[in-house]
């Protein structure tokens, strides 16, 4: 039968070791272990620090990849590399509502800002305009685009397509060329905003052909030109409403002149 010594609770060797290795080491007993603990796990601040300028990094490269596509070169497959992220997009769009609500306004304040009798009154409800026509673009459209892809792999096995995930990054980096010309088009000139808003356009548009064109090239000519056509078509939309919605040429009136105030200026011209 075991003595009362044999249930006595004997410490393993491996903490007498490390005590004597390190003596100010510290000892847990179970019942500390099974109580919660309360406290938050600190990561290193390099390791984070250099995560995040590792994601802007890459932010940044995908940015410069759709406002300078190169002709040959798959934004997808050099830029995204089946990694796509939500965070590129959605402040591209969230700036490119910034840029055209603000710089449409300035732009109409420089046009009529040496008018007799002008006063500046902000239009801050064009900011909720843009912030529906944008982020609506930028998840409706590609979200028809990759239905009808996913329709057309059913019809044709030659077709191919992406993610969900990685058309809606291609159409939010798309945009990322409006950013600029928006700024640019605060300068009152009417011809030099249609040049920037067209140059834009085409640059994302080729983005968006360059992206797509190794999924559908193999399907039916018509469908293809189709789809193609429908795809510039809507940005052209985009590009030219925004224009013409924020960046319109003001009409400038002439000060009208009371008529009482002209009918006394003929009196008195008469009777001198």
């Amino acid at each position: 039968m075991a003595s009362a010594d044999d249930f006595k609770f004997h410490e393993f060797d491996e903490a007498s070791d490390l005590l004597a290795a390190d003596p100010n080491a510290t000892t847990k007993s179970l019942g500390e272990e099974s109580r919660p603990q309360h406290a938050t796990l600190l990561v290193g601040g390099d390791s984070e620090e250099e995560e995040g300028e590792s994601d802007q990094t890459e932010v940044l490269d995908r940015v410069r990849g759709s406002i300078l596509p190169i002709p040959g070169k798959n934004f997808v497959r050099n830029h995204l590399r089946n990694n796509p992220d939500l965070y590129g997009p959605f402040w591209i769009c969230a700036t490119l509502v910034i840029t055209v609500t603000i710089m449409g306004n300035l732009g109409t304040y420089m046009r009529l800002h040496d008018q007799k009798g002008y006063k500046y009154s902000p239009e801050f409800h064009k900011l909720s305009v843009a912030g529906v026509t944008i982020y609506s673009y930028a998840w409706a459209v590609p979200l028809g685009l990759w239905g009808f892809l996913q329709w057309r792999k059913g019809v044709s096995p030659e077709v191919g397509s992406y993610s969900f995930m990685e058309t809606v990054c291609i159409y939010g980096y798309s945009l990322s060329a409006y950013i600029p010309a928006t700024v640019l088009c605060v300068v009152p000139f009417e011809i030099f905003r249609w040049i920037l808003i067209l140059v834009a356009t085409g640059l994302s548009s080729l983005v968006l052909v360059l992206a797509f064109w190794p999924h559908i090239r193999r399907d039916n000519k018509v469908v293809v030109i189709s789809l193609v056509a429908v795809m510039v078509a809507l940005h052209v939309l985009l590009a030219v409403g925004c224009k013409v919605y924020f960046f319109r040429q003001p009409e400038i009136s002439d000060p009208v002149v009371p008529v009482a105030n002209t009918t006394a200026q003929k009196i008195i011209q008469v009777t001198n």
